[in-house]
């Protein structure tokens, strides 16, 4: 390999237009975003996304998630739902 060239990094793009938190009183909807896209990207950088590894696939909805813990914390709340997320898109879920 060259000093000039470049290894060309995979990149995964995931947009999600909305978060719906159900049955979770007083939590900061912020923070439980800040906490979902540091880990939802630490869990994509580190374990990749297999359902994205064939090239561009898209998933307009993911259901049958695992369970959210009942918590108030948001940090907590943010980061379990990204493990959910990610988990579907692992293909530990059904996409529709």
């Amino acid at each position: 390999m060259g000093l000039n060239e470049t290894s060309a990094t995979p990149s995964v793009r995931v947009d999600i237009g909305e978060l719906v938190l159900d049955g979770f009183d007083r939590v900061d909807p912020d923070r439980v975003s800040a906490a979902f896209q540091t880990e939802l990207t630490r869990l994509v950088r580190d374990r990749g996304v297999p359902l994205a590894a064939d090239g561009g696939r898209r998933l307009d909805a993911l259901s049958g998630l695992p369970p959210l813990p009942a918590t108030t914390s948001p940090r907590r709340l943010g980061e379990a739902l990204a493990r959910a997320v990610h988990a579907g898109l692992s293909g530990r879920g059904e996409s529709r």
